[in-house]
């Protein structure tokens, strides 16, 4: 840093060693990570079906705040609410950690009297696109053909469709 702040970037004698070697170094970092990126993503396949088997394990956990608050919207007290969530949550966690049983969190909700004011929007709770906000929106709005992304890979077609899967010798 002292070299730098000397010298104004002026290229002498003392600047000259840094640049030659921390500039190409950054330029050959860079190129592997590409590469390590093109070599991971080349051959990336998605599986919805295990994408649903990992959401419907996940959702009750996700969704045990929207059920907090929706029992709160009914009168319910906000800490009763909390703990029997808390207990519940407790309960189904360790069925599938200990036992490797599915998520049964909803399935005990709705068997749980305390719950029964929100056994009818608890679909309305789970559902999963309730969790992303605006993503699927703005994925499709950017990757569309004439979207953002496309006009600003237009310029680059020729490479993208010439490219293949390298080699990252370290």
């Amino acid at each position: 840093m002292d070299t730098y702040s000397a010298v104004w970037l002026e290229r002498t004698l003392d600047d000259s060693a840094i640049r030659r070697i921390t500039i190409p170094e950054a330029f050959l970092g860079a190129d592997a990570c590409l590469i390590l990126l093109i070599n991971i993503t080349s051959a990336l396949v998605v599986y919805p079906a295990v994408i649903r088997k990992r959401m419907d394990e996940e959702l009750p956990f996700m969704a045990a705040e929207s059920i907090l608050m929706a029992l709160v919207e009914k009168g319910i007290s906000r800490q009763e609410a909390h703990e029997e969530i808390r207990v519940l949550s407790h309960q189904a966690g360790s069925v599938v950690k200990s036992e490797g049983k599915p998520n049964d969190l909803i399935e005990r909700i709705q068997k749980t009297a305390f719950f029964e004011p929100i056994w009818e929007q608890l679909p309305q709770l789970l559902d999963p696109v309730s969790f992303t906000g605006r993503s699927g929106q703005q994925v499709t709005k950017f990757t569309r053909d004439g979207g953002e992304v496309d006009t600003a890979l237009q310029g680059y077609k020729g490479h993208l469709a010439a490219q293949h899967v390298g080699d990252l010798h370290v």
